[in-house]
C-alpha cells in the first residue's frame, strides 16, 4: 500500500471510530417513579401498573432503556409525605402520580422534576397548574372527574332507586381536598332533584361504620362514595355496610361493582393511565411538561350489578341497563 493511501485510510478510521464506539455504547436507562394512592395489594393498583408499562412498551420503552419504580401509599398521607424527601434527594427522570393528594405533596416538594399526573380532580382549581391548556412549570397530566358527573350520579341513584329521598356524599377531607367543588355541584343538582343532599366526611374505619349506620337508619337513604384514595382503600367496608343496611350506593370506579357494589359511573381508569404513558414518552424525548396541555377523560363507563340490585330489592330499569357498558348478572 502506498504511503498516501495508508495515511488516507488512517484519517478515515480516526473519523469513523468515535461513531462506532458511540453506536456500541448501551442506551442510557431512564428512571421513572410511579406513585400510587392505592395499596400495593389492591388489584386496581396492579392493573394500573401493568397498563402503564404496556403503554410505554408500545412507544419503544422496555427494560433495556427504562426502569420503573412503584410506590403504593394506600391513602396513608403521612407515609406519602415521608417518602418525598427521599424522592427529591434522588430525582428520577419523570414522576408519574395517581391521585390528588400525591400531587398536592409533590407540588410542594419539587418545581424541577417533570411530573405527569393521572386521575387528579380539578387540577387548575387546586392550583396544580395555572390552566389546562397551558400548564407551564413541571406538572401536567390527565384529569379524572369532570364535576358535572356528580349530577349524573344523583340522577342514576334516583333512577335505580326511585324511593330515595336522602343522598349523602362520603369522602375523606384529607385525601379528597377537592370536596368543596363536589359539594358545590351537589347544591346545584339539589335544585332539580326531589332529594335532600348532605356531606359525610370520614377519616377512619370507625367513622365510616358510625356514619354509614347512622345515615341508613332513615328510610329512603342512598350514598355516593367519592372517588378518593381513602374511600378506594376502604371500599370493602363501605360495600359491607351497604348490604347490611340495604343502602343503595353509587361509585366512581367499576372495580367496586365487580367486587359486589351496586352501580358505578366514571372514567375508564386504565385508559387514563395508559394514555399517561404518551406524555412520559414525550418528556423523555425532550418536550417540556408545561408545553403539554392537561387532558380530560374521553371514555366513561356505566357498570351495574344486577345480583346486588336484587339483594337490595331494587329493579334496574331496562333503559338504564341498555346504557351500561357492563351488566353483571
Amino acid at each position: 500500500m502506498r504511503r498516501r493511501e495508508f495515511i488516507k485510510l488512517l484519517a478515515c478510521a480516526a473519523v469513523a471510530w468515535p461513531l462506532v464506539a458511540r453506536a456500541q455504547q448501551p442506551e442510557p436507562v431512564r428512571r421513572i417513579v410511579f406513585l400510587h394512592g392505592l395499596a400495593e395489594n389492591d388489584p386496581e393498583g396492579q392493573a394500573r401498573a401493568t397498563v402503564f408499562r404496556q403503554g410505554l412498551e408500545a412507544l419503544g420503552w422496555t427494560d433495556r432503556n427504562i426502569h420503573i419504580e412503584h410506590r403504593f401509599f394506600g391513602g396513608d398521607f403521612a407515609r406519602m409525605q415521608a417518602y418525598m424527601a427521599e424522592l427529591v434527594g434522588s430525582p428520577p427522570d419523570v414522576i408519574v402520580a395517581n391521585s390528588t393528594p400525591v400531587i398536592a405533596v409533590l407540588k410542594q416538594a419539587t418545581r424541577t422534576i417533570p411530573i405527569v399526573f393521572s386521575m387528579v380532580n380539578d387540577p387548575a382549581g387546586q392550583g396544580f397548574v395555572p390552566s389546562l391548556a397551558r400548564p407551564g412549570g413541571n406538572i401536567t397530566g390527565f384529569s379524572f372527574v369532570d364535576f358535572p358527573i356528580i349530577g349524573k350520579w344523583l340522577e342514576m341513584i334516583k333512577e335505580i332507586a326511585p324511593g330515595v329521598r336522602r343522598i349523602t356524599l362520603m369522602f375523606n377531607p384529607q385525601t379528597a381536598p377537592y370536596y368543596r367543588v363536589f359539594l358545590r355541584e351537589f347544591g346545584a343538582a339539589a335544585e332539580r332533584l326531589a332529594a335532600e343532599l348532605s356531606a359525610t366526611p370520614v377519616r377512619d374505619e370507625a367513622e365510616i361504620e358510625a356514619a354509614g349506620t347512622a345515615f341508613a337508619r332513615e328510610p329512603g337513604s342512598a350514598l355516593i362514595a367519592a372517588p378518593d384514595p381513602f374511600v378506594n382503600t376502604h371500599r370493602a367496608l363501605i360495600m359491607a355496610l351497604a348490604m347490611r343496611h340495604r343502602l343503595p350506593v353509587i361509585y366512581g370506579f367499576k372495580r367496586f361493582v365487580r367486587e359486589g357494589g351496586l352501580i358505578s359511573y366514571g372514567p375508564d381508569t386504565l385508559d387514563i393511565v395508559r394514555r399517561s404513558a404518551s406524555y412520559v414518552d414525550r418528556i423523555l424525548r425532550g418536550e417540556k411538561p408545561g408545553d403539554l396541555p392537561v387532558q380530560v377523560p374521553t371514555k366513561y363507563e356505566l357498570v351495574i350489578n344486577l345480583k346486588t340490585a336484587r339483594a337490595l330489592d331494587l329493579t334496574v330499569p331496562m333503559t338504564l341497563q341498555a346504557r351500561a357498558e357492563e351488566v353483571i348478572e
